[in-house]
């Protein structure tokens, strides 16, 4: 994997890593990388609970037992519980998304895979998922996980990020292009 310059990247990936070694050592890769998409989902629908981890106004202990509540709240016991404890108690928290993004890398590239995230306007049907593993499979010669995120700012296309590549098909960043070559013009 890469190395990036960015001292939370590095931590991030260092600790996906060690999650990654546990969690193949105990045969629950699968699982843990849903528990992981759980985690994100719940983070990417409360602006509380991303406060919460990136806000270094709470403490350690603070931090630890909302996140101990939140994991079996919602289920996520065994190894990821574990694992968020951990990385709450060393005050860890605001790496968690880079923690997320590194392990499903870590966990495409094991099976294969190249690991590609995806930004649309709206939610992607399964049919269009499919059409676009494809499409993205043709490129990458292998299959392709996808992570697909919704940004209703992009007002329609997508954005596909796949290792160091990026294609932008979005209406916003077309506008954008647009307005800057008619400032120029005018």
């Amino acid at each position: 994997m890469a190395q990036s310059s960015s001292p939370i990247s590095g931590v991030a990936e260092r600790y996906a890593g060690s999650l990654f070694e546990l969690a193949q050592q105990a045969n629950s890769v699968a699982k843990v990388e849903a528990d992981l998409n759980s985690f994100q989902a719940m983070l990417d629908g409360s602006a509380d609970l991303a406060r919460l981890i990136k806000s270094p106004v709470f403490s350690s202990e603070d931090q630890a037992k909302a996140i101990a509540a939140i994991a079996d709240k919602a289920g996520i016991t065994g190894l990821t519980g574990n694992f968020l404890r951990v990385v709450a108690g060393n005050r860890r928290l605001f790496a968690v998304p880079g923690m997320i993004k590194a392990f499903r890398q870590i966990a495409a590239e094991h099976r294969g895979e190249a690991a590609a995230e995806v930004t649309s306007a709206h939610a992607l049907t399964a049919a269009q998922q499919t059409e676009l593993k494809a499409a993205l499979k043709s490129v990458a010669g292998k299959d392709v996980a996808i992570t697909v995120t919704v940004d209703p700012s992009l007002l329609g296309g997508l954005v596909v990020k796949m290792g160091s590549r990026q294609i932008d098909t979005s209406l916003k960043t077309k506008l954008n292009s647009l307005k800057l070559a008619l400032k120029e013009v005018g």
